[in-house]
């Protein structure tokens, strides 16, 4: 028996919300990390200096975890009703926590 089947509709509509935000936390973190990685990495090519690089690994190594975090915890815009709506499919069908 998985844990999910004794969830409520609006228990499971809840645990796909945090999800689809958790989900979304990530995807927000991920544009901003290639928007600025991207600027720094293009004011340093045209200044010559290769620090920018240093920077860009630490980051990436937090958004690499911050991924990890999000795929693997069990636990609003229109991109974040999609993502809940498709959170909410998978649970109501599959009752599998990922």
């Amino acid at each position: 028996m998985n844990a999910l089947t004794h969830l409520s509709p609006a228990e499971l509509d809840r645990l796909a919300r945090k999800r689809a935000g958790a989900k979304m936390g990530w995807y927000i973190h991920a544009l901003v990390f290639v928007l600025v990685n991207g600027a720094m990495a293009t004011w340093a090519t045209l200044h010559g200096h290769h620090w920018a690089v240093f920077s860009s690994l630490g980051w990436g190594l937090g958004l690499a975890v911050h991924g990890v975090v999000v795929v693997l915890s069990p636990l609003r815009s229109s991109f974040f009703s999609t993502l809940v709506q498709r959170e909410r499919q998978r649970l109501e069908t599959l009752r599998d926590p990922w």
